[in-house]
Order: C-alpha cells, then structure tokens, then sequence
C-alpha cells in the first residue's frame, strides 16, 4: 500500500511538473484553462518590439537570426507570463530553402518573386531539409526550453500545404485566390504534385522542430477556408492529414493544433485531420464549436481579439462567456486570431490576470 501512495504521489508530481497547455491539450485533469495570445510577440508591444524593428527593419532579418528570435519570444513571456511562449518566425520561413525564393515587405507582406504557376515550376521546388535551411530554427527553440523551463510550453508552427501554396501561387497575399483556384480546377494534378511537396517537407519541418524543443505545434490553415467544403476535402484536408499521420509516427505524445481563419463552415470536418487541438475563430459560437467538434478533440480560442478594445469588465464577461461555454478540460484560451496593432497593453496585461484567476 506504501508503495501504491508513493506511485501515486510521483505521478501527481510528475503530472504538475508538465506545462498545464500540454496537459489540457492531452485531456488530462487541469484546474483552469491555459492562456496564450496568437501573435503574442510583436507589433503591440510598443517599448520593447518597436525599437528592435527601428533598429532591425527587415522582417526576414529578425525572424532568422537566433537572438533575436529568442528575444522577441521572449518579451511577452517575460511581461505577461502566459502557459504556451511561441517561436517568433513566419510560415514562410521555409520556403527560401525550398528554392521558392520571398520576402515579407512592410506595408505590403509577402512577396514571391517567381510564382509557381506550372509543372515545370513545381518540379523546381525542393524538399525542405530544416538542419540545412533554418538552423536558427531548432537553436532558438531549444534556448526557449531552457529559458522557460517548466513554466510553459514551448510552441512551434508551420504553414499547412493549400495555405503556403496559395502564397506560391497568386505571388503573396490574396483577395480572391482566383490563380491558386484557376490552378485547382483546371490543372489539379499540378496543384496536387505542389501540394504533396509541402506536406512531406512540413512534416520534417514539425518534427524538426519537436526535436529542439518544441513541445506542441500549431499548423496554420489560414486560407483552407476559401475552398468550399468538397474543394477542402480534396486540396487540403489529405495533405493535413498526411503531416499530421506522419509525425505522430515518430512523435505520438506532441500535441498538434490546427487553426483555420473562418472556419465555422468546415468544423466537423477539422477533427477528421487527426490533430489534438482545433483551434476556432470568434465567428463561432464556444458552445456551438465544441458540441460540432465531438468529445475526442480538444480546443482553442476564441475571444474576439477586437474585446481587448474594450473595456475591463467587458473583457472579463467575454473571458468568462467563453470558458464556461468551452466546459471543463480539453480548452486552450486565446484569441480567435493574432492581436491586433494598437491593442492597449494593459487590456493584455488584464487578459491575462483574469484568464489565470480562472478556476474550474
């Protein structure tokens, strides 16, 4: 009997020992929902982002050098301590090392400055080897461990398939993705061969990244939404499923998310990609996303990042609004996107005060 309370009291330890994001994100037992921010690291945080980005202009130039990932990480982590300190990097990032040549230019974003509109084109395209194209990736990510220890979970992330191919395609951000559909619809063997490209090397690219440290990865799908929900269930969802098979191969335990912009259209169909998470936008309902998402996934979201505008007792109604409609276990709090420019840092600093206060 001794021996049953010691196991069990190491086990507890053990359990406590572990970032409370990764245990809600595996449906263990948690005494309240983790918080972190999407884009948690940047452009509202005017003192400490601000000056880095006078000092350093190029996007690229901060996002691929080791210490300044690391600091730029780092600073909302240092501020506001939330449960999950994510890699500051773009889901770009990979594409120079596929021979897709970019550059995210201010005031403008992306820029791809040899569009894939072709078979020839695809055939250029190289498979992404991480150790060889973004070292700085896995450095980074394992100064992050040792910085935040236990405290919280270190996040990697990487663009999905249709959403990076979207990018290559119509040449950078789009309105109304009519070259990426013109390619689906009347050559899709090219945008398939395309596709599968991305998916094998993003699949090395999360597993990668777990290697050095990551500790859960968040795909982002931002523009899967465009498709309608057949289209989805050609031109993503197999490649979605094809990263997310392959790496819980060599990876069962790391917990994958999965965020799609505007998803309310695709919910039932998210879980059938395999991730751990879905992570759902503020135009869905919490308790009408959970019930449409089934018990076996858990999720993310989803505050209107346009409430830390208001404000603090709003804030804290919506807060409370969304935990009590996401019920007990299996939620990860945060915004339903990325925060917005301009948002007053102590809303954030509010945010995060009220979300940790929280207990179930």
């Amino acid at each position: 009997v001794v021996g049953a309370v010691a196991e069990a009291r190491a086990g507890a330890v053990n359990a406590a020992e572990e970032p409370l994001l990764l245990s809600a994100a595996q449906g263990k037992q948690v005494d309240r929902p983790p918080v972190w921010l999407m884009r948690q690291a940047g452009r509202y945080m005017k003192a400490c982002y601000q000056i880095l980005c006078e000092k350093y202009p190029s996007f690229r130039e901060r996002s691929e050098n080791v210490d300044l990932v690391v600091e730029i990480s780092l600073q909302p982590w240092k501020v506001f301590k939330p449960d999950g300190v994510i890699l500051f990097s773009d889901i770009l990032t990979p594409l120079s090392g596929m021979n897709i040549p970019f550059d995210i230019v201010k005031g403008k974003g992306p820029i791809i400055f040899d569009p894939i509109r072709s078979g020839v084109d695809v055939e250029k395209v190289r498979e992404f080897i991480p150790e060889e194209s973004v070292p700085y990736v896995g450095e980074a990510l394992t100064i992050l461990r040792k910085e935040v220890k236990k405290e919280a979970a270190v996040l990697g992330f990487v663009g999905a398939p249709f959403t990076l191919a979207s990018y290559v395609v119509e040449g950078g951000s789009s309105k109304h993705f009519t070259r990426i559909k013109r390619l689906a619809f009347s050559q899709p063997q090219v945008l398939h061969a395309l596709l599968q490209r991305f998916a094998t090397s993003m699949a090395k690219y999360v597993q990668y990244q777990a290697d050095n440290g990551a500790q859960a990865v968040q795909i982002f799908d931002s523009w899967a939404t465009e498709l309608s929900p057949v289209d989805f269930e050609q031109f993503s969802l197999p490649y979605l499923k094809l990263i997310v098979d392959t790496v819980k191969q060599t990876h069962p335990h790391l917990p994958l998310i999965l965020y799609a912009s505007g998803s309310g259209g695709l919910i039932e169909r998210l879980p059938l990609t395999g991730v751990d998470v879905v992570s759902l936008d503020w135009t869905v309902d919490m308790g009408e996303g959970r019930r449409r998402l089934g018990g076996d996934v858990a999720v993310q979201g989803n505050v209107d990042p346009g409430v830390l505008f208001g404000s603090k007792e709003f804030i804290t109604d919506r807060i409370h609004d969304t935990v009590r409609k996401a019920g007990k276990g299996k939620h990860i709090l945060n915004l339903g996107h990325g925060i917005v420019v301009g948002t007053p840092e102590e809303n954030v600093a509010h945010f995060f005060e009220v979300a940790k206060g929280i207990r179930y």
